[in-house]
């Protein structure tokens, strides 16, 4: 049943540039919930055309982010099991003990603690691999190529190698899969409270003693929605091989359900859950999304597809690094 349900979303999606997804989330607990903040601004508000008070809970940079996390099992460090095989760059520190990786890092293969060591296995790899864009224009479906190899992640979610010394910084590639998390009709919830200190409520306050009264803005909301966007035409327009391509939609598709399931806790005072369930509003034709765990059986279905193609190719026709993750030592130069 489970792969019927994806054959129909491959032959839905097959013609259409790409898929809008929208759900309403409402608060967890009680009415208010606190918006993402900038050092400069504060909470993003703004007015919409008509008139309506809007404000942006969470940015597309961060739903990124969190829709990486979807993946990533937190206790054992290393991506969840079903998911093994995909290939990611993990940075250990001198006793071999896990530092970071490219999931985790918000620049992901273009995090310092990949390129800016004194092991530079990853950079001599996109090095050799991408030389030839050292001159002319940069040819995106090899970098696509190349981002499905070393961190297949990284391809869905956007990279800037801003290197210039490779390529002259000029390789980057857009998000395939974006979203971001909007609310309409708020109104701002006022409180606050005070830092006690029972010991010395009369002292240095610019030293952390003494207490410290603050103010706090919340907000509640008519409309709370969460959109995701899976421009399915730049996909394409790389020329994967079609196990490849198959495997990224699947895995869109399932680090949005994950994070609408497991990654609604944005923060302390932001903790969120659906109101309803994912809703497809183009294409308009009743297609709904596979529920998280079809999806995730589909992506394992996949990775170990393109595991037995590789098998008997050599290095430079692989579509997966041999082994899938590449491990550099984190030394600062």
């Amino acid at each position: 049943m489970s792969q019927t349900e994806m054959t129909n979303v491959y032959q839905t999606v097959s013609g259409i540039p790409r898929l809008l997804m929208e759900v309403e989330l409402k608060p967890l607990q009680g009415d208010r919930f606190q918006p993402t903040g900038f050092p400069d601004l504060g909470p993003a508000r703004y007015t919409a055309p008509d008139g309506t008070e809007m404000l942006l809970v969470e940015s597309p940079q961060s739903v990124a982010n969190r829709m990486e996390l979807a993946c990533w099992n937190q206790s054992q460090q290393d991506l969840i099991d079903e998911l093994q095989g995909l290939p990611y760059v993990r940075v250990l520190k001198d006793g071999g003990e896990m530092l970071t990786s490219s999931v985790l890092e918000a620049h992901r293969l273009n995090s310092p603690y990949i390129l800016e060591g004194k092991d530079t296995k990853v950079f001599d790899i996109l090095k050799r691999e991408l030389a030839e864009f050292e001159i002319g224009a940069v040819n995106l479906r090899r970098l696509a190529a190349v981002l499905v190899k070393y961190d297949t992640n990284a391809l869905l979610h956007g990279v800037f190698l801003a290197k210039k010394d490779l390529a002259g910084g000029r390789l980057r590639l857009p998000r395939v899969l974006s979203g971001f998390i909007e609310a309409a009709g708020v109104r701002p919830a006022e409180s606050g409270g005070v830092k006690n200190d029972h010991v010395n409520p009369q002292g240095d306050t610019t030293k952390g003693f003494g207490n410290v009264p603050y103010h706090r803005t919340e907000f509640t909301a008519e409309r709370i929605t969460a959109y995701f966007n899976l421009d399915l035409a730049l996909l394409r327009s790389y020329g994967l091989p079609e196990d490849a391509e198959k495997l990224l939609i699947a895995l869109a598709l399932f680090k949005i359900r994950r994070f609408l399931s497991t990654g609604l806790r944005l923060r302390t005072a932001c903790d969120l859950e659906p109101a309803g369930d994912l809703k497809v509003t183009r294409p308009e034709n009743g297609f709904t999304v596979p529920s998280e765990d079809v999806l995730l059986e589909e992506c394992r279905r996949l990775i170990a597809a393109i595991q037995e193609s590789d098998k008997g190719r050599s290095s430079a026709e692989k579509t997966f690094a041999d082994p899938p993750v590449t491990e550099v030592a984190w030394q600062k130069k």
